[in-house]
């Protein structure tokens, strides 16, 4: 179809030639000329095979800068050239000697009224009332251009109507004083219209000058509202959050140095915030300043950081420490010194990269690719480092970490076929796993997934009890033990089933039989009431561990004294263990002549993990029944490379002797950070809206909801399943090393072997130093965190920034808002991980407190 052959209304060509070249090579290159100079020749072609009545607009998006680059708010940025050409007469007067500035919202009702379609609901936008004039008649264009402005001030005024009942942000004066200047204007029109005979010019024009002075009064009202920007605000909020960042990095230092006080360092700021806090409500109570939720917690905040870090600052925990650091290492070589400083450089330059690629929009587009690349960089860079270090020997923890390192790689080449697209990225087809089981027109290819799918909840429930049964755990009469026998079996028939009758088509499922229609609504249900009664069982009885009562069963010497103190008892418990162990140990010997052996406990070695493990299951089987059917695939891909990576993390530490098994590396905790975005993508989200699984909200709840907490719930938990997975099972990257540690890996005898009652203790260990268990744990919560604030903060860096970028609500503004989201979600469920572990330590310390009653005196 040619240009002029008068089969088209409307024809776009977009050129990219110009903004590539500008820029490759900037604006001033010869290129650039070059460039434009081919530019030129298609115009000139063009412009001689238009028609009479058609019209030609050439406009460009954005400028740029001298060095090419564009998304600021400089002029040269800003400013585009707006070429419209006709061979028919255009203007009734000869063109102005200077160019005429017009706004780009201006096109919008201009092309609108020019194609013969209504202006855009929310335009507010002045139309070019020049290319409304008609030739060679100067009172019929007048009326013409009133026209094109009356329609135009009509939309505008009925949009501001409309939004001012929804929103409270435009101005109630300003508001009334744009309704008195449009009824006056409408007015007018009226009686001119009703006039008999042509108007006047002069009148045309007063007339025409009042609807442009309203028009652009409107517009200059809406945006003083939507495009006002508070940069003082924006430091200062940027500024929150780096202290946030440094405190957590502090905060981590102080907590493993002698001397550590919570009290100091944790309670004493709540108190300056609380102070601020209360500082700012007097001020308001006697005038002096406004109130504010988000000031007074930005002054509370503010209040609590100067608190820390002056107590910080006042006791320097890390003085003590540098300087033990600096006499350790003062007979290390040059080199030793150098590796130990690189070694955390390396993961920590990743997650600075990664946090500096946000301020790209082309990277955060691509990110779904980025993330699986650099966890993989990261955990082949983990391997080369013990290899570079001559650890990584001829032994079983090195082939257990290659082939760790083989699943992570793996899973995530694997994670790319769930990947959903963008919008910006029109080439790219998104996965069809994505779509519902209902969707597969082929029967066998629909039972072939439906199997698959349901082998997925099989293998998660068989999962968690081989696990439980291999450590011991199975064995326990508690209560959570006892739901994993039978009550992870039903929820997985229950989503089964949900899934058996969604996977049906559509149509079918509006004419479905009024008890499937009830299944559709008791199945998820059922599914949501078990998984709520599995983690209320975890909380309140959390000990999976099984004691077999027999004479002497709680040690082979003398009998334990009971501790007169709840920190005597904290000392008395890896003793008992030991003694248990022990005790264990003769009867399987003293068994070798009659056959026969009883056993003192099991599962108390892995009893901290067993815990976390049921709460993730659980976890996963509600994240499950949230999604498609074909994304529990991916699911499987998420636990199977979880899995991986703590035993990557538990076999590089076995390697590495030197290494503190009550520190988790910053190469764990980045790339269980990694692994959690990967998955984002991976369960078919994007950071946009438009990606959002709305449907989520309807699992189980077909007819509705009465409020919006259950439904926001809901797609909050579909949206962010990875964080929540990731954050609750954190705690397992401080436990797993203990629990799959090798015999002699850590504390090694004279003679090269362990002795066997420490070999058994497994997650026991961390009970003979409680204190160091507790900071463990407060620097592994206040390390993960640093890891996400960092990434959140450079996300509000780039928003920021680019506040004026042509992508900034397309793609940075998004982008922010889901990673805020995401640190929240993460925050909450990494509180519930770590508080699980101490609702553990509380218990076994309970349970430990019961057998040395139990003794025989």
């Amino acid at each position: 179809m040619g240009v002029d052959g008068g089969e088209w209304d409307l024809l776009i060509a977009h050129f990219l030639g110009v903004d590539h070249c500008g820029h490759k090579h900037g604006p001033d290159h010869p290129e650039m000329a070059k460039k434009l100079s081919q530019m030129d020749t298609m115009l000139r072609s063009l412009v001689d095979h238009l028609a009479n009545d058609t019209l030609l607009i050439v406009a460009g998006d954005h400028g740029m800068t001298s060095t090419g680059d564009h998304g600021g708010e400089s002029e040269e940025e800003v400013d585009a050239a707006l070429f419209v050409y006709s061979k028919a007469p255009l203007f009734q007067t000869p063109p102005p000697e200077e160019p005429e500035i017009v706004p780009q919202v201006n096109l919008v009702p201009t092309l609108a009224l020019l194609l013969g379609v209504p202006i855009p609901y929310n335009n507010i936008g002045e139309v070019m009332a020049d290319l409304f004039a008609v030739e060679g008649d100067a009172a019929a264009s007048g009326l013409a251009q009133l026209a094109a402005y009356n329609i135009n001030a009509r939309q505008v005024n009925r949009f501001l109507h409309s939004y001012s009942l929804a929103a409270q942000d435009l101005s109630a004066e300003k508001l009334q004083g744009l309704q008195d200047q449009f009824s006056s204007a409408m007015e007018d029109y009226a009686r001119l219209l009703a006039r008999a005979g042509p108007p006047a010019l002069s009148e045309m024009e007063r007339l025409q000058s009042r609807f442009r002075r309203y028009l652009r009064e409107a517009r200059a009202v809406c945006a003083e509202s939507w495009a006002r920007f508070q940069p003082a605000c924006m430091v200062a909020g940027c500024a929150l959050l780096a202290a946030s960042c440094l405190l957590c990095c502090l905060a981590s230092r102080a907590a493993s140095a002698p001397g550590f006080s919570y009290r100091h360092l944790l309670c004493y700021p709540l108190l300056w915030g609380l102070a601020g806090a209360a500082a700012l409500g007097l001020a308001h109570l006697w005038g002096w300043a406004g109130v504010d939720v988000i000031v007074v917690s930005a002054w509370a905040a503010a209040a609590s950081q100067c608190g820390f870090f002056w107590h910080c600052w006042a006791r320097r925990p890390w003085r003590s420490r540098s300087a033990s650091a600096r006499l350790s290492s003062g007979g290390a070589s040059l080199r030793q010194r150098l590796w130990a400083w690189v070694g955390p450089a390396l993961p920590l330059g990743i997650l600075l990269v990664r946090c500096g690629a946000m301020l790209s929009d082309s990277f955060v587009v691509a990110e779904d690719k980025v993330a699986p690349f650099l966890l993989a960089s990261l955990a082949l860079l983990r391997v080369a480092r013990l290899h570079w270090a001559g650890r990584l020997e001829d032994s079983p923890a090195s082939r257990r970490l290659l082939g760790w390192l083989s699943v992570v790689l793996a899973c995530t080449r694997l994670s790319g076929l769930f990947r959903q697209c963008r919008e910006e990225t029109p080439l790219c087809q998104s996965s069809p796993l994505l779509a519902p089981l209902s969707s597969v027109q082929d029967p066998r290819a629909k039972n072939f997934y439906y199997v698959l799918c349901v082998a997925v909840l099989v293998a998660l429930a068989w999962g968690v009890r081989a696990w439980l049964r291999h450590y011991g755990n199975l064995n326990s009469p508690s209560a959570p033990v006892l739901f994993v026998r039978w009550g992870f079996p039903l929820v997985a028939v229950c989503i089964g089933g949900y899934w058996a009758i969604t996977s049906g088509a559509e149509e079918a499922l509006g004419k479905a039989h009024v008890w499937a229609q009830l299944a559709l609504g008791a199945f998820p249900r059922s599914a949501f009431v078990l998984v709520a009664a599995g983690l209320l069982l975890v909380l309140w009885d959390p000990v999976t561990v099984f004691v077999q009562d027999s004479q002497g069963a709680a040690g082979t010497g003398g009998p334990i004294l009971l501790p007169s103190s709840q920190e005597a008892l904290r000392q008395v418990i890896p003793q008992l263990y030991r003694r248990m162990q022990e005790s264990l140990k003769s009867r399987l010997e003293e068994a070798k002549g009659d056959g026969r052996a009883t056993v003192a406990a099991y599962g108390l070695g892995s009893v901290y993990s067993a815990a976390l493990l049921i709460c993730l299951a659980l976890l996963g089987f509600l994240l499950l029944l949230l999604h498609g059917e074909r994304l529990s695939l991916a699911f499987l891909l998420l636990f199977l490379e979880a899995y991986a990576l703590l035993g990557m993390h538990s076999a590089a530490l076995a390697l590495n002797s030197a290494a503190d098994p009550f520190s988790v590396p910053w190469e764990a905790l980045i790339g269980w950070a990694l692994a959690t975005a990967q998955f984002f993508y991976a369960t078919g989200h994007q950071a946009v809206f438009p990606a959002i699984h709305w449907n989520a909200a309807f699992v189980g709840f077909q007819q509705g909801h009465d409020a919006n907490l259950m439904p926001a719930l809901l797609v909050g938990a579909n949206t962010f399943a990875s964080h929540i997975l990731f954050a609750v099972g954190c705690p397992l990257l401080l436990l797993w090393p203990f629990l799959s540690e090798a015999p002699s890996s850590r504390s090694r005898t004279p003679k090269g072997r362990a002795d066997d009652s420490e070999e058994q203790l497994m997650e026991m260990r961390l009970r003979e130093a409680p204190e160091r268990f507790s900071v463990a744990l407060l620097q592994l919560g206040l390390k993960y965190l640093l890891v996400l604030g960092l990434q959140m903060l450079a996300c509000v860096l780039a928003a920021m920034i680019l506040r004026r970028h042509l992508m900034v609500w397309k793609v940075f503004a998004p982008k922010f808002l889901f990673e805020t989201l995401g640190f929240a979600v993460s925050s909450l469920s990494l509180l519930l991980g770590i508080g699980l572990v101490v609702r553990v330590d509380g218990a076994v310390s309970r349970w430990f407190k019961r057998v040395i009653l139990a003794q025989p005196r």
